[in-house]
């Protein structure tokens, strides 16, 4: 063979191999790396967490009703206390002198009245005798008996005896009314004197004693709250008061479950329902002394079980139950995307032709897509679904939110085999892109 026919034979081959080595380039795997998950039907909650602090149902803050020092105090914070049973007394010596004033009083006072109503008996019998002396002077003026001098006496003296039992009629009224004044003094005096003695009027537990024996009790007014001697808790009922972001608060509703865990009792739950729902947010003043947009609502969830060992304000989260679903399809949260597309005049997605990745330059220009008439863009939540080797975005219409998983209204089925991950990846993923499935670790 000559030289020139080995040439020839080596060029021929170097081309064979260059064609071969070209077709294996342009076939060859270059997809993302990705994991997948297929989808099933599940049963999810939508779960709304919130934490607050843990309080008792009923509590109750003992106050003075009359000024004076405490002389008795029975007993200390933490105690638990039956109700009726003596807390604590303050001196009551002078409020028992106000008593004995004020029963010494309302006695004179009763003597008193008793003397003025012997007196207008007294002035009665004087009105009658007086009525009777003017009807026999009348009968005796009649007969040209007496003088008209006596006449007119008797007359006077009729009208003078009249008018001095009114006036002790009046008197008397006007004692009768001081009387009652007294009565009324007394009876206060003996109601502070009752109010010394302080019981309680609830079953529960000492939560706070803000005083001591010696110190005296202040009592309240207008402009000073006065000194709250004891905090007494009813812990038989105890609820979480939590704070639940405005986003949220429109799917919560009365009667719904939550679970309760309180930071205090690890590893333990407790069961619960919704209570109460505020109305107005939660105000929180800044140093300043002016106040923050509230963006957290107030919400109760009452214990539906004894909670041994518990106290308030313990730290305590709540996780309410807004919504569940029985047998839906659902999808990885991770796996949900949102793309933005081009509808058509009639609400029908108008897909972009393929292009083909392997022959773009090394940098492609972002260059957006004139739209024709009718048509718009929307930014549309969906998933990509892994079909022949590339991934395919496909609109899907989600409803609750559970822990992991998206409820799914429409957009995909039973069986389907969605990309869930990388992160990365999937976020900037685009329908069409080549797709390998990462094998799973043995």
């Amino acid at each position: 063979m000559t030289r020139k026919n080995v040439l020839i034979t080596l060029a021929i081959v170097l081309i064979a191999a260059g064609v071969v080595a070209a077709n294996l380039y342009y076939r060859r795997t270059t997809g993302i790396t990705v994991t997948t998950d297929v989808i099933r039907t599940r049963d999810l909650e939508a779960i709304v967490s919130a934490s607050g602090k843990i309080q008792p149902k009923r509590l109750v803050n003992i106050s003075a009703d009359t000024p004076g020092r405490v002389v008795d105090l029975a007993v200390n914070e933490g105690d638990r206390v039956k109700q009726g049973q003596f807390l604590l007394q303050i001196d009551p010596r002078s409020l028992r002198t106000r008593v004995d004033s004020g029963t010494a009083s309302f006695q004179t006072a009763q003597m008193l009245l008793d003397q003025m109503r012997q007196a207008i008996e007294t002035a009665r019998v004087q009105v009658q005798q007086a009525r009777q002396t003017l009807t026999r002077q009348q009968d005796l003026w009649s007969k040209q008996l007496t003088t008209r001098e006596t006449l007119e006496k008797a007359t006077n003296d009729v009208k003078a005896a009249e008018s001095a039992l009114q006036e002790r009629e009046h008197a008397a009224e006007a004692q009768a009314s001081r009387i009652e004044q007294e009565r009324a003094g007394l009876e206060n005096a003996r109601y502070d004197l009752s109010k010394v003695r302080i019981e309680s009027p609830i079953e529960g537990i000492v939560t706070r004693r803000n005083i001591q024996a010696g110190e005296t009790a202040v009592v309240g007014t207008m402009n000073n709250a006065g000194t709250v001697l004891l905090t007494l808790a009813d812990m038989s009922v105890i609820q979480a008061e939590v704070e639940v972001d405005e986003t949220n608060i429109p799917t919560v509703q009365f009667g719904q479950k939550a679970t309760i865990t309180i930071d205090a009792l690890p590893d333990r739950s407790f069961a619960g329902h919704v209570t109460e729902i505020g109305n107005s947010p939660i105000q929180a003043a800044t140093g300043a002394g002016n106040t923050t947009q509230a963006t957290n609502f107030k919400v109760v969830v009452v214990l539906d079980e004894e909670v041994p060992d518990v106290r308030p304000g313990f730290t305590a989260t709540a996780d309410i139950v807004t919504a569940t679903r029985k047998h839906v399809v659902a999808v990885p949260i991770p796996a949900v995307a949102v793309r933005e597309l081009i509808y058509d005049a009639s609400g029908k997605i108008v897909k972009e032709p393929p292009k083909d990745k392997r022959r773009a330059p090394a940098v492609t220009p972002a260059v957006i897509v004139e739209l024709q008439p009718g048509q718009t863009r929307k930014e549309t939540e969906g998933v990509f679904v892994l079909r022949n080797g590339r991934a395919e975005f496909v609109p899907i219409t989600v409803g609750i939110a559970g822990d992991r998983f998206f409820e799914v209204l429409s957009g995909l089925k039973d069986g389907d085999q969605v990309i869930t991950g990388p992160y990365n990846s999937v976020r900037g993923m685009a329908d069409g892109d080549e797709v390998k499935v990462e094998a799973p670790e043995t």
